[in-house]
């Protein structure tokens, strides 16, 4: 069978290398007649079935398989399709390793290696397929759907764009690795393919599906500010043409300008008293002693019954006691210098029975580390201890924290 195989596609090859330029020009025109001195050739590459006819009074075409391999080849950014259709692939996917458990469990090993070879198979395809999307997706943002050429055009494009991202998305959610994991069992090859493989695929395939969705929106936003400026100007262009003696009056000479006129920012300023400025200090005290209070209701007159004295002496001075725990702290940094060793803050509370609890203790620690001079912070290391989240990846949990000489 397999020797079969290598000779179909051989011939295959060979025939599409043998007219590589009839290939090609149909792959540009998009169909070829066949009244042409080249009548030969493609009557070969019918039988091929590298061309085909679509209707029996339509003319013939490159096979959809042909054409997307040459896309993927050239780089063409034209035509290329995003295949959305998730749920097939995770269909096939399963099948194939309920295949493979069944022919291993009937000790089948030729079976279960043509299974196995079948399974890898599509699951690469299937990441290389959606990262293929991803990078189609990327290349009409970057060029900013260059290939239509209306504005118009280009945001119904995007719309498209942004239904095939939630497609893939929706489609991605299907994939449950629980359900995948229970397929996989103990099996070591499929556990690698079915939870390793597509689990790491997904996972980075889907970040970039949130940030190709990000960038789509902000693009159709651009494009529908255009749009808007564009039909504006058309507006105008077109009131013109009705009205040919309409004639802008001079908006200068009126009190008031339109909004829509007066863009520029003013020359001056409005003047305000600089309060900040000490150079004004004389004139400031000399307006204020001027200022009179004006009252109209009676003011009875207040008299002191006795004289007050008033002394003027110095202020005490006063010290502001530090806080326990920073002295704690600073006696911890104390021990790690005599010891010359790295020393774990959460085994020191512990030795020193010390009665605060451990998360005050950490913060506390950090806190003194980071509060220290640039140059007596290069004297230590503080190392933390801890493991990463098990559930949202790049979280680091730090349990302890360790200090030492550098």
């Amino acid at each position: 069978m397999s020797n079969n195989l290598h000779q179909a596609g051989a011939k295959l090859l060979r025939q599409l290398g043998r007219h590589a330029d009839l290939v090609m020009d149909v792959y540009l025109s998009g169909s070829v007649r066949e009244d042409g001195d080249n009548a030969a050739d493609i009557e070969k590459l019918r039988k091929s079935e590298i061309l085909w006819r679509p209707e029996a009074d339509q003319e013939l075409r490159l096979k959809r398989s042909v054409r997307a391999l040459l896309e993927e080849a050239l780089s063409d950014e034209r035509n290329r399709q995003i295949d959305s259709n998730v749920g097939s692939s995770l269909a096939s996917i399963k099948t194939l390793a309920d295949h493979y458990k069944e022919a291993r469990q009937n000790v089948d090993y030729s079976a279960s290696e043509a299974y196995l070879a079948d399974l890898s198979e599509h699951v690469y395809s299937f990441a290389e397929g959606l990262r293929y999307s991803i990078r189609v997706l990327w290349s009409r943002i970057n060029n900013e759907f260059g290939y239509v050429g209306t504005i118009n055009a280009k945001i119904r494009e995007n719309e498209l764009a942004q239904s095939q991202v939630s497609e893939l998305l929706n489609g991605l959610e299907m994939f449950q690795f629980s359900e995948l994991g229970e397929i996989a069992g103990d099996i070591r090859e499929l556990r690698r393919l079915l939870v390793t493989t597509l689990q790491e695929t997904l996972s980075d395939c889907t970040q970039e599906l949130s940030v190709v969705q990000g960038r789509l929106l902000e693009l159709l936003g651009r494009f529908r500010q255009i749009r808007g400026r564009t039909r504006l100007l058309k507006g105008w262009l077109l009131y013109t043409d009705l009205h040919p003696d309409y004639r802008p009056d001079d908006h200068v000479s009126h009190k008031q300008l339109p909004t829509l006129f007066n863009r520029a920012e003013a020359i001056l300023a409005p003047a305000a008293v600089d309060v900040s400025n000490t150079g004004y200090e004389p004139e400031l005290l000399d307006i204020v002693s001027r200022l009179k209070a004006i009252t109209r209701l009676p003011s009875e007159k207040q008299t002191l019954g006795h004289d007050v004295s008033v002394s003027l002496a110095e202020t005490e001075d006063f010290d502001i006691p530090d806080n326990p725990l920073k002295l704690a702290v600073d006696q911890y940094f104390c021990s790690v210098i005599d010891s010359g060793r790295s020393q774990s803050a959460l085994t020191y509370l512990n030795e020193q029975a010390l009665s605060w609890d451990s998360e005050s203790w950490l913060y506390q620690v950090i806190c003194g580390y980071e509060g220290l001079p640039e140059e007596h912070r290069a004297y230590f290391e503080l190392e933390p201890i801890g493991q990463s989240d098990s559930v949202y990846s790049g979280n680091f949990i730090i349990r302890d924290v360790e200090l030492g000489l550098a």
